[in-house]
């Protein structure tokens, strides 16, 4: 049996990134594997995380051809935490619990509730758990 993992805005920013070729790398292998098995998932935090550094603060940005083909192949199977009262609520255990920064708590906080067992991100501390779920650097 597959385990879910949710992928956080970095893993994106790097699949396009031309200056860290080894983590572009990695960063396509994660995102193909959450296409291809659906077993990867993100919140609508990510998507709008990173449409916002990819329309504007990319040193080539994506133009509005590129970023509709990204969002329908890439993010729209992925897509399954919707921004609500839920996952806010949840986001606030988390910052409480943990004293984490208010996004990555909504991001922890999105993995959580779609039930993820890997959360793939270079901001947390490696092997760091939240319950079942576990912090993975893919970048390591």
């Amino acid at each position: 049996m597959s385990v879910k993992f949710f992928l956080d805005t970095n893993v994106f920013i790097y699949s396009l990134e031309e200056s860290a070729a080894a983590k572009k790398k990695r960063a396509r292998e994660l995102i193909a594997q959450a296409v291809s098995t659906r077993q990867g998932l993100v919140s609508y935090q990510v998507v709008q995380e990173f449409f916002n550094v990819a329309l504007r603060r990319f040193e080539n940005p994506m133009q509005s051809g590129e970023a509709e083909q990204f969002l329908t192949t890439v993010f729209r199977p992925l897509l399954v935490v919707p921004f609500s009262l839920a996952l806010c609520t949840e986001a606030l255990r988390v910052f409480h619990r943990y004293r984490f920064p208010w996004y990555d708590s909504l991001i922890v906080a999105g993995a959580l509730q779609a039930q993820c067992g890997i959360l793939y991100t270079e901001d947390f501390q490696h092997g760091q758990k939240f319950e079942k779920l576990e912090i993975r650097n893919p970048f390591l």
